[in-house]
């Protein structure tokens, strides 16, 4: 089973009100309790009424403690840092008292018993996570865990038009922009997205993990179907063949062969994405007409190499 506990806040008191925390948890919480073609996928809980410290607390507790292939936790809202450790704010905040501390998640994290173990926090500081400061709190990553942190210990993370600009860019990643081409979004991937779209001068996302094998967070439409994609291996036995083309895989040509025309429609689509490349020739057109080959690319020998793990 796969569990999410999504949390998002927006009733502080006062001035520190938030605006856009239960829209971005809500955005979240719809992203990953299905994939992209409606089939389950995260059994979600959506919190965005906790008023207390102790509430949260045991909600994350909860959602660590079982067996599951991945529990996930996700929070936007309020965070700080002080002296001693960073904190996730809750409502009942108050001085020397601001919250749950990242250390004490960060303890739960490290004991729950699921294979994968996932936090996302989009709030200010929240890169402290996992971070030793002065004082002496714990960073060490149990095998298993995963944190991705809309911001480094001393930035705060920005809300524009009533949406966290980090849980933008993620719910992004998640609809799609960080898939790879058998259409998986990982946590790896989704770091890479945000990192690159957030730019050199915003706030900057961090990602810390200790695994064996990245998780797979969502699946949309890869970019090519995977029975196609499975085909690499028998058109490319090994990683360095060639594949041989003449005129027949040419259906404008006098002498096209119908099992040779599907066959090619495929290494064209697999040419489009970046997985097969013509040799000595600009096009796969031309390489046909004039007997030429096409080879894996870069990017195809390493899908390759998954498919002939069994990774794939």
């Amino acid at each position: 089973m796969k569990k999410a506990l999504v949390v998002g806040i927006n009733d502080y008191p006062g001035s520190a009100r938030l605006r856009g925390c239960v829209n971005d948890a809500t955005r979240i919480a719809e992203l990953l309790s299905t994939h992209a073609d409606g089939s389950p996928n995260f059994d979600v809980m959506l919190s965005c009424d906790v008023k207390a410290r102790s509430a949260l607390r045991s909600l994350i507790l909860d959602a660590f403690k079982h067996d599951d292939e991945s529990s996930l936790f996700y929070f936007s809202g309020h965070g700080c840092i002080t002296d001693t450790d960073g904190y996730i704010v809750t409502p009942d905040f108050s001085r020397h008292d601001e919250g749950i501390s990242m250390d004490e998640i960060l303890k739960i994290v490290n004991l729950s018993p699921a294979r994968h173990k996932i936090v996302i926090l989009d709030c200010c500081h929240s890169g402290a996570m996992g971070v030793p400061l002065p004082a002496g709190t714990a960073a060490f990553l149990e095998r298993g865990v995963i944190i991705l942190a809309s911001s480094r210990d001393t930035e705060v993370s920005m809300e524009v038009g009533n949406q966290g600009v980090f849980t933008s860019f993620l719910a992004d990643a998640l609809k799609g922009g960080a898939a790879d081409i058998a259409g998986e979004v990982t946590p790896g991937s989704i770091y890479s997205y945000i990192d690159k779209a957030l730019g050199a001068w915003s706030q900057r996302p961090v990602f810390k993990a200790n695994i064996l094998r990245s998780t797979c967070l969502r699946k949309v439409t890869p970019l090519v179907p995977l029975e196609e994609l499975r085909k690499l291996t028998t058109y490319f036995p090994r990683a360095e063949s060639e594949f041989a083309l003449d005129p027949s895989y040419e259906y404008t040509t006098e002498t096209p062969d119908l099992d040779h025309i599907h066959t090619f429609k495929i290494l064209r689509r697999m040419q489009l994405i970046g997985l097969v490349e013509p040799v000595d020739e600009e096009y796969m057109y031309w390489a046909a007409i004039n007997r030429k080959s096409c080879r894996l690319t870069s990017l195809g020998i390493y899908y390759w190499k998954l498919l002939t793990s069994g990774r794939l």
